[in-house]
């Protein structure tokens, strides 16, 4: 099925694309190197488990769930608070 000037697989190269891209920021922002023993943000000591998983890793997983939910929020393409579906509720 065409959409306006799109052709038929327009639709779908777009969805892969954009998938394509967003795992390749995810593979540009996970750690190297050498991890920390302790977390940059807080000090408090990274578990061996977590440091061997995750090569390179510098913050505990607190800091890091914290650190991800700040940058999705600040990354995110929608503006919920001027959505239609906000104002209806």
């Amino acid at each position: 099925m065409a959409v306006g000037w799109a052709g038929d697989g327009a639709v779908s190269e777009q969805i892969a694309a954009t998938l394509e891209e967003a795992a390749e920021r995810a593979r540009l922002n996970l750690p190297r190197g050498e991890s920390l023993e302790f977390c940059e943000d807080c000090g408090e000591a990274i578990p061996r488990g977590r440091r061997e998983a995750l090569p390179g890793v510098r913050l505990c997983v607190p800091c890091q769930t914290e650190k991800e939910r700040l940058e999705t929020r600040a990354n995110s393409p929608y503006n919920r608070r001027g959505s239609k579906d906000s104002q209806l509720r």
